[in-house]
């Protein structure tokens, strides 16, 4: 079933290609760098590398840790970071310029693959979450690769599509070494599309592990004196389309009865920053932009982070938090960052990727769940005027991420066999 996958896959490659032109008209980052997609690069590389792939931002920012600690106790062996969104690629190479070699993470075609390994030569292959590349995987056991899928998830929807191709799927999972999953829901999960149930390891969330660096607290105390010290802030973060216009509704009806109430808009996408400035300029909203380095007003009604990487400070900045990509069907962002940094955090209907952690959160009333505008408004003025109960959130909710880390350890543990 491989080659029918890697015909099918060829016969698209050019339609994949074309949809990064076409996307590069919103976000030109997309057109650059696309033969590092097919195998290709400018500069030599180092060989012998330590191999993490993480898709995106949130991938990356969870990989970070064990990064760090590869980078500290195994200094003498390169590292090597791909990623799939140029905003991945953005945050690896700010966070780790010049500590890891970064490339996008190359296309599942055969000949693809096999430039990309005798380039790179990995000496150790690590997935993050669930990545399963059939070519990519089957060409990594050929060359004696050891690979590994860490902080594994598979949500109900994703293992039923799994099952529906188990030809390709099964001889892929065969190929790793040991795939480390965050629940025993996962592994089971895992063992249902194809994984040998000694193959899969229960080993926690390393998104528990989140760190933030004082000076991250301390920036976005400074940036909230500097520029919002009269203000009640409220960051939207990590917002897609659809969302944004639900708060920009709610905006002007808190505003009623919380006059210091400032919006403070993260996009998840760089491509959509104009587009959620038109929205709120649409709707007679004073909006401020963060990249035009202006001095806040007391008037301004939103302020757009039109920033990368900034997230954590910005959370620090704030006196409530919600996690976008909740209110739409996309399965919810991470609520760790926000707790661990002492927001109380709200969130949306949709946390599909991040279900056992929403409910273990709720459940020790770490964080409050709305389904819809009315149980947001509840919730903020509630929030707002109950600054016991706020408080008490707040604890709670950094309380369920200490806890709860550790799994960077174990996982560490489990890599060193092969290091």
């Amino acid at each position: 079933m491989r080659n029918l996958y890697t015909l099918l896959y060829g016969l698209l490659l050019p339609a994949v290609l074309l949809r990064l032109y076409w996307r590069g008209f919103k976000a030109p980052q997309y057109r650059q760098r696309w033969l590092e997609r097919l195998g290709f690069y400018q500069t030599p590389s180092r060989q012998g590398v330590i191999w993490i792939h993480a898709v995106s931002v949130g991938e990356a920012e969870a990989a970070f840790p064990l990064i760090a600690h590869l980078l500290h106790f195994h200094p003498q062996v390169p590292v090597l970071v791909t990623t799939t969104t140029p905003t991945g690629s953005d945050r690896v190479r700010a966070a780790l310029a010049g500590q890891v070699e970064h490339v996008y993470l190359p296309y599942d075609l055969p000949f693809v693959v096999e430039r990309f390994l005798k380039c790179f030569r990995p000496r150790l292959a690590v997935m993050m979450e669930k990545e399963i590349w059939p070519n990519l995987f089957a060409a990594s056991a050929a060359q004696n690769i050891p690979l590994f899928v860490i902080n594994a998830r598979l949500s109900a929807r994703s293992a039923q599509s799994y099952r529906k191709i188990p030809g390709l799927v099964k001889p892929a999972l065969a190929c790793v070494t040991t795939v480390a999953v965050q629940t025993e829901e996962d592994r089971l999960r895992f063992i249902e599309i194809g994984a040998a149930p000694q193959q899969v390891q229960v080993l926690g969330n390393i998104k528990f592990d989140v760190t933030i660096d004082a000076a991250v607290i301390e920036g976005g105390r400074a940036l909230k004196q500097q520029l919002f010290a009269k203000r009640w802030v409220w960051i939207v973060a990590s917002t897609h389309q659809g969302e944004e216009e639900i708060f920009l509704v709610l905006y002007p009806l808190l505003k009623a009865s919380i006059p210091e109430l400032l919006l403070l808009i993260v996009p998840r996408h760089p491509e959509r920053f104009q587009a959620v400035k038109r929205l709120c300029e649409q709707q007679g909203l004073a909006v401020a932009m963060r990249s035009e380095q202006k001095q806040h007003h007391e008037q301004t009604d939103v302020y757009i982070a039109d920033s990368m990487g900034e997230l954590k400070m910005l959370y620090a900045a704030a006196d409530l938090a919600f996690v976008g990509g909740s209110l739409v069907p996309v399965g919810g962002h991470n609520v760790l960052e926000p707790a661990a940094i002492g927001v109380p955090v709200l969130f949306g209907p949709e946390m599909f990727n991040f279900q056992e952690i929403a409910q273990r959160i709720l459940a020790l009333e770490g964080a409050i769940q709305c389904r819809d505008s009315q149980s947001l408004t509840d919730a903020v003025l509630r929030l707002y005027r109950d600054v016991a109960f706020r408080n008490r959130l707040i604890d709670n909710g950094r309380s369920f991420v200490e806890n709860n880390q550790g799994a960077t350890k174990r996982v560490v543990g489990l890599l060193a066999q092969c290091l």
